[in-house]
């Protein structure tokens, strides 16, 4: 009886979309992997990898993919990261179009590529990972991943000298200096220098 009683305070504790490592479980089940093993059994948590688990989430469509803050925090143990896409290049307007299927995470823990339930992520490891996804974020990423892109890369930088005072220039020399390699640091630096001198002229 105690079982039966111990293992749905652990389905009343599941919300469905989240990821849980078995130590968040532990403080509800004195018996945790014979209890996670029957969740899995019965269909109440999926498991994703060693330790990890997602709680299914049934939508109109079928079964939604675990959410990705959740699964991504429960793998590093930590919020400090961000996610993104090179897709989302798109949206800082310089003409970039290409629809990417990576995913990247900038952290400070985890270097590699990592399948995650369904999912494949890119993480790069660095001293520093910032907690929001920000425009001038995006383009320092940008330029660090520039040979990444399959658009014209000339064009490219010719566009974000021009849309340079669109940004932020305290955020962009904030995320160039925390969040990028020299290299990255000095296109920046070249970027501005030459859009200055063209409006000194």
């Amino acid at each position: 009886m105690r079982q039966t009683h111990t293992l749905e305070r652990l389905k009343a504790a599941l919300v469905p979309g989240q990821v849980y490592r078995r130590s968040d479980l532990t403080r509800l089940s004195s018996n945790v992997d014979r209890h996670l093993a029957q969740l899995v059994r019965e269909g109440s948590l999926k498991k994703l990898s060693q330790g990890m688990y997602a709680a299914p989430k049934n939508t109109v469509f079928g079964e939604a993919p675990p959410e990705e803050h959740s699964l991504l925090q429960s793998f590093l143990k930590d919020d400090h990261f961000v996610v993104y896409g090179l897709s989302q290049f798109n949206a800082l307007g310089l003409g970039t179009t290409q629809l990417y299927n990576s995913r990247i995470v900038f952290n400070r823990k985890r270097v590699g590529e990592f399948t995650l339930g369904s999912r494949t992520y890119l993480f790069h490891r660095w001293r520093e990972a910032p907690k929001s996804l920000t425009a001038e974020f995006l383009v320092v990423e940008l330029l660090s991943r520039l040979n990444e892109l399959v658009e014209d890369r000339v064009q490219i930088l010719e566009r974000l000298r021009d849309k340079l005072p669109q940004f932020n220039a305290r955020r962009l020399l904030h995320a160039s200096r925390h969040y990028a390699t020299l290299s990255t640091q000095r296109k920046l630096e070249d970027l501005l220098k030459n859009k200055t001198a063209a409006t000194a002229a």
